[in-house]
């Protein structure tokens, strides 16, 4: 890392994880890199890295999982959280009921507020304003784009009702863009690459280029998609609960993040994968696993971190690995107490596949404060 502004504080990584970090962070348009706590082997790019490019962008780096992020909201009455504890069956029956979960699980066309039929509009409106290429436009409005919304996905994404040292109870959502950012990054990447047969490769594309302007416009359009699509989701759990307690629910959104992204900034492109960011001041939420909780951050604006944190705890054990190491008796003594999704489809999801979320924020100390930990009450997965 000798050559150029690369810094790692990833705990414990394996020779993958920097391999693919140094083959990144080596292209000759990288001005600065940096790998953070909780790093792992990803796709292309290592899960935990921040690349900071000039004049290019790299549609590999940002990944499938375009604009996944963490939002969290706070329900202003204490007295709420006695209540869901009272009733916390009922009200993971009734969140499983409308918010659909799993791999290629969407909603109904009648499913979708008003207010985020709106939103979809109006990112819509945005994104034929730039290049694009006609058989983007027709996937994002005549397919099934739009019924994305409100939708969770799979593997480590989650929602969960949780509460902190004061005695308020909160709603955490970890998901991305589902389909379309997967939609729209495929298509990409296979573009930037000009061989359908070999993509999985770092393939940049100038940012002036007719493909670098079609890219960083649907790039766009999927990071604000992936914010929509969890202030749903969060409707629909404060619709949830309301119609389990019999009464109306105050609640305020905290920080709705993407942790998956390029963005421009100062002329520069940053590509967090899977990397929080935290500028000073900066709001953030970094998840543990389905037993410790989260943790609410405010950034440091630390640059050496490049003004990033974690985006969670990282995988200490990969989901093929994890499923062989443990097993259902392990999974359900872990998670006495809390209601949440504990079966075979979701074992690699086990909290002892993940490191330990205390030592990743020990390590990250100069980068972010936490603000509160919230511990879980009812978790959902996909």
């Amino acid at each position: 890392m000798k050559d150029k502004d690369a810094r790692s504080f990833a705990i414990k990584p394996d020779k993958d994880t920097l391999r693919q970090f140094k083959s990144c962070y080596r292209e000759k348009f990288v001005v600065k890199a940096a790998l953070m706590p909780d790093a792992h082997k990803g796709y292309v790019a290592p899960i935990g890295s921040v690349l900071v490019t000039k004049d290019y962008v790299v549609p590999s780096w940002v990944g499938y999982d375009i604009g996944c992020g963490v939002s969290a909201a706070k329900i202003k009455n204490k007295g709420v959280l006695k209540l869901i504890k009272e009733n916390k069956d009922k009200i993971y029956e009734e969140v499983r009921k409308n918010v659909p979960m799993g791999l290629g699980n969407i909603s109904e066309k009648s499913d979708l507020s008003e207010k985020s039929k709106k939103k979809f509009e109006k990112i819509v409106k945005k994104f034929k304003n730039k290049e694009y290429s006609k058989d983007v436009l027709n996937f994002i409005e005549n397919g099934k784009a739009r019924l994305h919304l409100g939708s969770l996905g799979h593997g480590n994404h989650f929602i969960e009702i949780a509460f902190d040292e004061k005695g308020y109870a909160w709603i955490v959502v970890h998901c991305g863009s589902r389909g379309v950012g997967h939609k729209i990054a495929g298509i990409y990447m296979k573009k930037s690459a000009n061989k359908k047969e070999d993509f999985e490769k770092t393939y940049p594309l100038e940012k002036n280029s007719k493909l670098g302007k079609e890219y960083l416009n649907v790039l766009d359009f999927g990071l604000e998609f992936a914010l929509i699509n969890r202030m749903e989701i969060i409707e629909r759990v404060i619709g949830s609960i309301e119609k389990v307690l019999g009464k109306k629910v105050s609640w305020n959104l905290w920080v709705n993040k993407n942790h998956n992204h390029a963005i421009l900034e100062k002329g520069l492109f940053i590509h967090r994968k899977g990397a929080t960011p935290a500028k000073k001041g900066e709001r953030g939420v970094i998840p543990g696993n389905m037993k410790d909780g989260s943790y609410l951050v405010e950034g440091k604006g630390n640059k050496e971190f490049l003004e990033s944190t974690s985006h969670g705890a990282g995988r200490k054990y990969g989901r093929k690995d994890a499923r062989k190491r443990f097993n259902m008796k392990d999974f359900k003594e872990l998670m006495k107490g809390i209601k949440a999704t504990v079966d075979e489809r979701v074992l690699d999801e086990i909290p002892l596949a993940y490191k330990d979320i205390d030592e990743v924020m020990e390590a990250q100390k100069k980068s972010a404060k936490i603000v509160s930990h919230l511990k879980p009450l009812i978790n959902w997965k996909g």
